[in-house]
């Protein structure tokens, strides 16, 4: 039978292995950055990452962006979950119902050694200086974007015609792929972790100008 992607030796194995050992790079948490086009896998990696670490926290930016902020969600997770853990606390915020189009109850998001960041923007230059480690999953655009419509269905094909539109904007202005440390790809037996198209030894230290709070997150 062939070797499960989470048995040691595997390559998110040892990839877990590799973060484990990194620096602190947000007070003492080393946060990972998981990014890549809507519908390249990074919720199915970041879950199988997130295991393979022992069960480290994992914050999806679907429960922060909202359908009138598709990408304009930046202030909210620097004040709500960058800082605080930066602090060595524990974040809150209140995760967004995209059926229902309104804030649900307030979650925890512990400083534990190490929490992955999951979705589209999770490398975006405002947030590079708090990663230890920025991951690309490798999936074609137009590919992704495919799979991620037949996931939804048709009832969404509205919602996904504006998201095609933020999220060419978004790279556009904010590419993330440049500045990965690693690209994942997905393979029919697990994944195949290569060197991204650069390779640092620390945080990205470009700061800019941070987005101001949203009204409500």
């Amino acid at each position: 039978m062939p070797t499960s992607h989470l048995t040691p030796g595997s390559p998110i194995h040892d990839l877990a292995s590799r973060l484990r050992r990194l620096p602190p790079s947000c007070g003492p948490v080393r946060l990972i950055g998981v990014d890549g086009h809507a519908g390249s896998g990074k919720t199915t990696f970041a879950g199988k990452l997130a295991t393979a670490l022992g069960g480290a926290p994992v914050l999806h930016l679907d429960d922060i962006a909202t359908h009138e902020e598709l990408f304009a969600w930046t202030g909210c997770l620097l004040s709500r979950v960058i800082e605080p853990l930066g602090r060595g606390e524990t974040a809150h915020y209140a995760p967004y119902d995209w059926t229902a189009r309104e804030f649900g109850p307030v979650r925890e998001l512990p400083a534990a050694p190490v929490v992955l960041l999951e979705g589209v923007g999770a490398g975006r230059r405002a947030l590079r200086p708090w990663l230890a480690r920025l991951l690309w999953m490798e999936l074609p655009h137009e590919e992704a974007w495919a799979r991620g419509r037949r996931r939804d269905g048709e009832a969404q094909s509205e919602f996904w015609a504006e998201w095609v539109r933020a999220e060419r904007r978004h790279f556009a202005e904010d590419p993330t792929r440049p500045f990965a440390d690693h690209v994942v790809r997905q393979r029919p037996e697990g994944y195949e972790v290569l060197p991204g198209p650069v390779e640092t030894s620390g945080p990205d230290q470009f700061i800019t100008h941070r987005e101001g709070p949203s009204a409500v997150c």
